[in-house]
């Protein structure tokens, strides 16, 4: 296919009486000349309201309709910054004055956190909603004026990676890097107009944004959006759909096998062509698992927002997909460095390092952390791992100290910080525990001042935290064990109290 260079050729190509959009709670079927037409008529009243190129619209929708049509919108008339609905008011005031959000979209209910954190900071706040024929428009917008089509290198999107340091750090993603990744995918999978993708994934992350939705677009397929993932209404929208393909973390994957609970193919799995796994590791056990009953394979990849997703992915039949690994570059190039940046050869284990067209050109107004990120014009990803003699690429492990829950990366420092607001907290240090299902839990250990029911602190985190961010294990200490050096290394604190509270 030709190579996209925005997202409105993402559109673009599909025939315009062809299905591009299902919501299966309304029933809800959306061309992709109605789509085109919605992006278009809410990018013109975003540009009425006075959005321009390079301005911010801040988002908070659950999934759906509106949300697609939103972000399509925003990048075209500005700037897309999608935020996690779930998040709270402390939160949602971080990231709309961090981000320096215009104005801020959210549904014509609820999102009170995100209204009144607009409202302090004095940005707009306008609801978005979708009418009685399916339609997606801003409530009380003005009208008149209409977008300018964007140009490749213009931002099309802003999200939040969590650096290790505890403050996030600004990713802008141009609309050519986002236009490439989805092209990337959609190769990979030789997806086409035949094919149903069921959207499980948040549409605020990269993952069921531009895996999930764009590519499948891109390909001309459609797009099934559920509000939200529920393993009991899975099977019978893949049924009732004929769904293809979906893209999850495993946690999804795992609940959907434990739920089944049977040793023989579910119902509607016949129309799957495979399933894909990304955002944190697939045990090979799971994969097995999952390919023994839906009778498709299962294709692990490998993505990171900085990348605009996608970066390496196990091949589809007759190629071999290899269990443990995440496969082989997929449109970018994948060296492996040593400490000094030199380039390792295969089999040997350093950092992974990514280059492409896909790839993001640097953190915004943040040259330290660009410095640390880049060597020598390769991004390196904090993560460790090898390259085999076939080229597939094999991680063994993270530099950095993120938590990984489920594919949510999570800053230890932002969860020590509300830790240690609470008055009865001396010390605190947070890290990720093991789990099953969810690759890693986040766990902390805390210093009183004085006794206290840990329930409380518990509380205050959820008062101050989004849930997935909340620590699920709390470890009341003594003291926080320190390095030789009087330091915190939070692998040891977390080697040192989970060997004693197996």
């Amino acid at each position: 296919m030709a190579a996209p260079r925005t997202l409105l050729d993402i559109l673009n190509p599909a025939p315009a009486g062809r299905t591009a959009i299902v919501i299966p709670e309304s029933g809800e079927r959306v061309t992709y000349a109605d789509l085109r037409h919605q992006v278009h008529s809410v990018a013109g009243s975003l540009a009425s309201a006075g959005i321009r190129r390079s301005d911010r619209v801040a988002m908070a929708l659950p999934n759906g309709l509106a949300a697609i049509v939103g972000f399509f919108a925003a990048a075209v008339a500005g700037t897309a910054a999608p935020l996690n609905p779930a998040y709270k008011y402390d939160e949602f005031c971080f990231f709309l004055e961090d981000t320096n959000a215009r104005l801020l979209l959210c549904s014509a209910e609820g999102a009170e956190d995100a209204r009144r954190a607009a409202s302090s900071l004095k940005i707009p706040v306008f609801s978005v909603d979708v009418d009685l024929h399916g339609f997606t428009r801003i409530a009380d917008a003005p009208r008149g004026s209409k977008a300018s089509a964007p140009a490749p290198e213009d931002i099309a999107l802003i999200l939040h990676t969590s650096g290790s340091t505890g403050r996030p750090k600004r990713v802008p993603l141009p609309h050519a890097n986002l236009a490439v990744s989805a092209m990337h995918i959609a190769e990979t999978y030789n997806l086409s107009a035949d094919d149903v993708s069921l959207c499980v994934m948040p549409l605020f992350h990269v993952h069921g944004l531009v895996a999930s939705t764009l590519a499948a677009l891109l390909a001309g397929s459609t797009v099934v959006v559920p509000r939200k993932f529920d393993a009991t209404a899975f099977w019978r929208l893949v049924r009732e759909y004929q769904v293809t393909w979906y893209s999850a973390v495993p946690t999804i994957h795992h609940l959907l096998l434990a739920r089944l609970g049977i040793k023989e193919k579910p119902s509607g799995a016949d129309s799957l062509r495979f399933v894909r796994s990304c955002s944190t590791a697939l045990l090979p056990d799971a994969m097995h698992k999952l390919e023994s009953m839906f009778g498709v394979p299962v294709l692990e990849a490998y993505g990171m927002t900085e990348a605009a997703h996608q970066m390496a992915s196990n091949p589809l039949p007759p190629r071999q997909h290899k269990a443990g690994s995440v496969g082989p570059a997929t449109g970018i190039r994948i060296s492996i460095l040593d400490e000094h940046g030199s380039h390792l050869p295969a089999q040997e284990r350093g950092e992974v390092a990514i280059q492409g067209p896909n790839v993001f050109h640097g953190y915004e107004n943040n040259p330290e952390a660009n410095a640390k990120a880049f060597s020598n014009g390769w991004f390196r990803t904090g993560d460790q791992g090898y390259l085999d003699s076939d080229g597939y690429l094999h991680l063994t492990g993270r530099l950095k100290e993120l938590i990984n829950r489920a594919g949510e990366k999570i800053a230890p420092r932002e969860i020590d910080e509300v830790l240690l607001r609470h008055p009865a907290v001396a010390e605190a240090v947070s890290f990720g525990c093991p789990h099953e299902t969810l690759g890693e839990e986040v766990a902390a250990a805390v210093v009183l001042r004085h006794p206290i029911n840990t329930s409380e602190i518990l509380k205050h985190c959820r008062e101050h935290l989004a849930e997935f961010k909340c620590p699920r294990k709390l470890y009341v200490v003594t003291a926080i064990p320190l390095t030789p050096t009087g330091k915190i290394k939070r692998s040891a604190v977390a080697e040192a109290i989970l060997s004693e509270n197996p």
